[in-house]
């Protein structure tokens, strides 16, 4: 397994420059693939079509979801790309499956109103002011720049400083953009930072090494984890009344993106703003709005009833 696997990925950091996070998930797919290889008596090197197919027909009798099975096999056809272009086979046993497609689901959103809610209970969430300094920043920051979870929480202090109009964003593949920054979230910033380096100051004087990132941590990535910031959401949405189930930092990019092509603005800039490498990606936001619209009539409209 580690002949194939840890060189496949090794590939595709370098030259996908894929997140920590990526190959994770490749390598946890990837995993469970070669036990399922192992208890069918068989391996990598000898697998053929029909122990591809046999694997793909246990994960839908196990009930995963289509999205589940169609991400499995991208892996799996990904590794035996790699292993025929690198001479480990003959042959790629993969080439003529056909996978499940994906079902694309509307993303779910929030309305202004609950946004407003969510960044007012921002303010009072937290046990000390420097907490509620920092989790009204990450709320006005996500809300305002539509940032992938990742990108906010590993944001570099030095990308803010100088009250800056736009912020440089580096998102999937290590490739940058540039956002711009709210009136609000620029006066949530400048309030986090004083507090902040308030704190890097102290942390300095007991011989501790400065951080660079905005949100910084004890552990061991240096700044605010994906999994803290999740529950952070949750935390809010109750304060604010709204139910935490229909609230994630996902939703809150989708929030971005669906009031700003309400509000008008061109689907090519909301692309560039959230990073879709295809505009195709984007587009699912203009069903979002139509879908918006049609509860709006359906719900309003004098015949609705009828």
């Amino acid at each position: 397994m580690q002949k194939w696997i840890k060189p496949f990925l090794e590939t595709i950091y370098a030259q996908q420059n894929a997140s920590e996070n990526t190959i994770s998930a490749y390598a946890a797919d990837l995993s469970e693939f070669h036990e399922y290889l192992t208890e069918k008596q068989t391996n990598f090197k000898i697998a053929n079509r029909s122990d591809i197919e046999g694997y793909l027909i246990n994960l839908h009798t196990r009930g995963m979801a289509q999205a589940t099975r169609a991400r499995r096999l991208s892996a799996v056809r990904q590794l035996y790309r790699f292993a025929f272009e690198e001479g480990l086979r003959k042959d790629d046993p993969t080439a003529q499956i056909r996978g499940p497609k994906k079902r694309r689901h509307l993303p779910k959103t929030l309305s202004q109103e609950d946004v407003e809610r969510l960044l007012g209970a921002a303010q009072k969430t937290g046990r000390t002011k420097h907490d509620l300094l920092r989790n009204s920043c990450l709320m006005q920051l996500i809300y305002a720049t539509g940032m992938r979870v990742t990108e906010l929480v590993s944001l570099p202090v030095t990308s803010v400083r100088g009250n800056p109009e736009m912020i440089l964003v580096r998102g999937k593949g290590g490739k940058e953009r540039i956002v711009p920054l709210s009136p609000a979230s620029k006066m949530a910033i400048a309030a986090w930072l004083i507090t902040r380096d308030a704190a890097e100051e102290v942390n300095a004087a007991k011989g501790k090494t400065a951080s660079r990132f905005l949100f910084p941590s004890a552990g061991k990535l240096g700044h605010l984890t994906r999994i803290r910031f999740y529950t952070l959401v949750k935390e809010i949405a109750v304060i604010a009344g709204i139910n935490p189930e229909t609230v994630t930092p996902h939703t809150l990019r989708h929030a971005f993106a669906t009031h700003l092509l309400a509000g008008g603005a061109d689907l090519r800039v909301i692309q560039i703003l959230l990073g879709h490498a295809d505009v195709a990606t984007t587009e699912i936001y203009t069903h979002v709005l139509d879908e918006n619209q049609k509860s709006l009539v359906l719900t309003h409209h004098p015949l609705a009833d009828e």
